[in-house]
Formats: structure tokens, sequence, C-alpha cells
């Protein structure tokens, strides 16, 4: 008897600790999957023009965003929510983007905001 119980507690005790885990990564996939079909479906780019859609977890709200790297804009991340609806929220241009020649004014992937 003793021996069951302290295999479901132990059983138990993984299970907390594999939950927050676990939610943690199916969220980020869920919304890099969300993002790649705004991306693809609603503003009409083809897989081969995006060069990585990742879903990150921020420890600042909102806890779930995308980065966004396009084949044609090395080293210039765009960042986005997919909570209610898909927005753009900002955009950065790494040191290796800045040595490609990317620079705020010349950017393709900006959304631009009503």
């Amino acid at each position: 008897m003793r021996g069951r119980a302290g295999y479901v507690l132990s059983t138990l005790v993984v299970l907390i600790l594999l939950t927050p885990v676990a939610y943690v990564q199916v969220n980020k996939i869920l919304y890099a999957k969300r993002v790649s079909a705004y991306l693809t479906d609603t503003m009409g780019y083809s897989r081969k023009e995006i060069a990585s859609v990742q879903g990150i977890w921020s420890i600042k709200a909102p806890p779930f965003l995308v980065r966004v790297e396009f084949k044609d804009e090395p080293g210039v991340e765009y960042t986005y929510f997919a909570h209610d609806g898909v927005l753009q929220f900002s955009y950065r241009i790494t040191p290796e983007g800045r040595e490609n020649g990317f620079r705020e004014a010349r950017l393709k992937h900006v959304d631009a905001y009503e």
C-alpha cells in the first residue's frame, strides 16, 4: 500500500511540475501557427518568402509573441501578437541587418497602422 501511494504522489508531483512547461511550449507552437496562417492567408505571403516564424514566451505582458524573419530581409525581426487577432507590434534591425544595409525607411514588411 505504501509503495502505491508513493508512486501516485510522485506521479502527481511530476505532472504538476511539467504542466507549466507543456503549457508554454504548446502556446508557443499555437501562436506561431496562428501568425503563419495570417501571413500566408491574409497578407498573401508564400511560405518561401518567410525565413522563420518562432513563438516566444515573454515574462512581460503579453506572455506570448511571435518573431518573424523574411528571406528578403535577413537580420530584420518582426514581432507579432496573436491573442485576439494578429497584429504586427514592432520590428528590430539586428547588427547583421545593419551590416546588410537595412534601415527603417527601406523595410518592406512593416504593416502600416491607420
